[in-house]
């Protein structure tokens, strides 16, 4: 058994890492402010006796005795990161500070929950590990992107001048069951638009693409970065499967047998034209690659949602 602190572990991708790794026997401590995390996607953990949560805003320093550190804690989505920017930045940097400064004092190992988005509207694709991406440094969606990108220079730093244990992963577009209904993702959203036969709103002319990844396979895959040695990353966690926006829509309401109807908005500033992982570093060095197919995903998330809403 492992003593395992989450940080942003009430949220979407945090809960099912909760769950993944109480169910592998290990004791986690859930540490979340509920910005954007919930304290219903925890709820069924609360009664187990190897599950702590702490209300806790990585802005502040904490203190705990753990053998690993998931550094998750930020807003992820949109309409979140963009509604208190200078909070988004605070949370990314000294988050990471905060995290790396414990990982410094009681020796253990730590992992920072990255992102996509560090590769910007991206100019090379796919998009591999040895991409610096194309990032607008003053622009809305800058506080999120750039934040993200000033957590990965700080745990590097702190590898090359503490020799801190640290890993550092990518996350590509994830969905699944614990996706808040009012987020603003693409597939939360559409499924939500079609359970209550709403227009499904696209932007621009919906030939944008991106690669979902079920969230089951995404925390697999921070698991398995966790777990590995000799390797401290970045390396990306995604799916390698390409969509247009307007096909996630039509897909969507084909499986929730929806009267919805697309409808087209302008394009948000600094929305990525197409975004697919290259896997080929996971797969060699983690041996980890998505097995849950879109339609499985889909119809799983579908099921979820029909039960909150």
């Amino acid at each position: 058994m492992a003593k395992i602190l989450i940080t942003g572990g009430a949220g979407f991708i945090g809960a099912h890492l909760c769950q993944k790794l109480l169910t592998q026997g290990n004791e986690i401590i859930c540490l979340d402010n509920f910005f954007t995390g919930n304290k219903n996607n925890v709820a069924e953990l609360l009664s187990n006796p190897n599950f702590k949560l702490v209300e806790h805003d990585v802005e502040e320093s904490y203190n705990f005795e753990v053998d690993q550190i998931y550094n998750l804690a930020c807003p992820a989505a949109p309409i979140w990161y963009q509604k208190d920017p200078v909070k988004t930045v605070r949370t990314n940097i000294m988050g990471a500070i905060n995290a790396l400064e414990l990982a410094k004092k009681i020796g253990c190992r730590v992992l920072q929950a990255s992102t996509s988005e560090v590769y910007g509207d991206p100019l090379v694709h796919p998009q591999n590990e040895k991409y610096w991406g194309n990032v607008n440094p003053i622009g809305r969606r800058a506080c999120y992107d750039e934040g993200k990108r000033c957590a990965e220079t700080l745990f590097f730093d702190y590898y090359r001048e503490y020799g801190i244990d640290i890993k550092v992963v990518r996350i590509f577009n994830t969905y699944g069951p614990k996706m808040a209904v009012e987020d603003g993702r693409v597939i939360s959203s559409f499924i939500v638009q079609a359970l209550q036969n709403k227009d499904l709103l696209v932007f621009g002319e919906g030939k944008q693409t991106r690669s979902p990844c079920f969230v089951a396979d995404t925390v697999d895959g921070l698991v398995a970065m966790m777990a590995s040695e000799n390797f401290v990353g970045p390396v990306n966690i995604g799916k390698d499967d390409e969509y247009t926006i307007k096909e996630l829509a039509e897909k969507i309401i084909q499986l929730t047998d929806s009267k919805s109807k697309i409808v087209f908005k302008p394009l948000p500033e600094d929305d990525p034209i197409r975004r697919r992982p290259d896997l080929n570093l996971a797969k060699e060095k983690l041996n980890w690659s998505p097995q849950i197919s879109l339609e499985e995903g889909l119809l799983k998330t579908t099921e979820y949602f029909k039960k909150v809403l």
